[in-house]
């Protein structure tokens, strides 16, 4: 089969989760209010935090950076969905999804980090309280923030410049809503092995082991929390908690769901229905996950709400 290179092939065509054109007018107004939930759910935590002085704390800075990355990940992918729906055009050129690719890795791969931030800040407050203010310094918050923004791209460009090294033949579909990475590889006409190869290494570096650095911080503040005498200090703790955890167990669940339903099935339509459940619905529940389980996010949100008649 005749395969040419990617400057030949200007253009991709995203299918969608369905062809049927009846469905498209519902497909477009939920994912229209999900995005604008996310959206909106999002920049009011991040308003509240930096409003309010009683969240200039370690959590909330890493709080405040997740749902900004949550925005931007909704922002990678829903537009450009709702963008084709709308004009009845599929199509996306190749260095648009090229984009679309690396955006999407390196703010998911930047929210996999910021959990793992999180899971460490709560590590450090139940299980070193009094040394929690001098372990968790400003220092060593931004830093973090900056390693983990650097691990993200570097692992984004260095996807993005292995598809460059791929030929394309022209007018390809992608069974999906946006460019994701495994489903543009099977479209390459030359060797995608080293790609393969580099999606595993990458996945065992950055998805397993910080998963494995969370897991293991709740083991160690399970066992000094089962160690507090009274049940009020237990409860506290558990609250503090509460919060990342259910973040957490929504991320990592629906990326080892979408995983294993891709494993069991042949479809890569019905994959692509599956990934919406890592890609959109996280960002969608993580701003009613902390501020219906956290008092101090409740009363800044309210503080927040209340003045936004004054300022308009």
């Amino acid at each position: 089969m005749d395969s040419r290179n990617h400057t030949d092939a200007p253009e991709f065509l995203l299918l969608g989760l369905t062809d049927d054109p009846k469905l498209q007018p519902l497909i477009f107004t939920l994912f229209l209010f999900m995005y604008l939930v996310t959206v909106l759910g999002n920049m009011l935590i991040v308003l509240a935090i930096s409003s309010d002085s009683h969240l200039q704390t370690p959590m909330y800075f890493f709080l405040s950076n997740l749902s900004f990355t949550d925005i931007c990940l909704s922002t990678t992918t829903i537009p450009k969905m709702l963008l084709n729906i709308q004009a009845q055009n599929k199509g996306v050129t190749f260095i648009g999804c090229l984009t679309q690719i690396g955006f999407v890795l390196i703010f998911g791969m930047f929210e996999n980090f910021l959990l793992v931030a999180m899971a460490y800040d709560r590590y450090v407050a139940i299980c070193h309280p009094l040394r929690y203010l001098v372990i968790m310094n400003p220092q060593l918050c931004g830093l973090l923030i900056v390693l983990s923004l650097f691990l993200s791209i570097v692992d984004a460009l260095l996807h993005s410049l292995m598809v460059l090294r791929l030929s394309f033949r022209k007018d390809l579909e992608i069974p999906h809503f946006f460019c994701e990475l495994a489903q543009v590889l099977k479209l390459a006409c030359s060797d995608a092995f080293i790609n393969s190869i580099l999606i595993y290494i990458v996945t065992g570096l950055f998805g397993v082991l910080p998963l494995s650095g969370i897991i293991f911080s709740y083991t160690q503040i399970f066992s000094s929390v089962f160690r507090i005498p009274s049940s009020q200090g237990k409860l506290k703790a558990f609250s503090t908690c509460g919060s990342h955890l259910s973040v957490v167990s929504l991320f990592y669940g629906t990326a080892v769901g979408v995983y294993i339903s891709s494993a069991l099935t042949n479809s890569s339509r019905k994959t692509a229905v599956a990934s919406v459940m890592y890609i959109v619905l996280p960002q969608v529940m993580n701003p009613f996950i902390y501020s219906l389980r956290n008092k101090e996010m409740k009363e800044a949100l309210s503080k927040l709400i209340r003045r936004i008649p004054s300022i308009l």
